[in-house]
């Protein structure tokens, strides 16, 4: 019985905002699994522009609307935390980089549960790692490469 309890993804699942158009449970429960070793409780919070703002300027110090946060509470034995999504800047950033929007959600979902897991950005080289971790989980959900600019080491 712990096995299958490690292995289990609890996804929590809050739309605080408008959510016309935005991908389903579901689809948040593929993205996610795809990106998480072992068991995980997970809660994604998808907020509205206003929200995403004071949260950024809160717990990063940035005074706008990011992407995605992400909120790690513990790594073992299950993965436990939020991420936070502003669909309003996942949207643009989309529209922006010309990337289908359901593969812009997927990345910033795998981005997140990377992060949830101790994964970081914080040198070229950990980014460059993360950034190839990415393309494979993405790849394996059959979406084009997100960084195409960035070539993969």
């Amino acid at each position: 019985m712990k096995n299958a309890a490690s292995k289990r993804l609890d996804l929590s699942v809050q739309y605080a905002c408008n959510r016309e158009g935005l991908p389903l449970r579901a689809d948040f429960v593929r993205w996610a699994r795809a990106a998480l070793v072992g068991g995980g409780q997970i809660t994604i919070r998808l907020v509205d522009v206003e929200e995403g703002r004071e949260l950024n300027k809160e717990y990063r110090g940035k005074d706008y609307a990011t992407n995605v946060l992400s909120f790690p509470y513990e790594t073992e034995p299950l993965v436990m935390g939020d991420l936070v999504i502003c669909p309003a800047v996942v949207a643009q950033e989309a529209t922006e980089q010309n990337k289908p929007l359901a593969a812009h959600y997927a990345h910033m979902t795998v981005h997140g549960m990377l992060h949830l897991q101790g994964w970081d950005h914080e040198n070229d080289d950990d980014a460059q790692d993360m950034e190839n971790e990415e393309r494979t989980l993405l790849a394996a959900l059959g979406y084009p490469d997100p960084y195409p600019d960035n070539p993969a080491v």
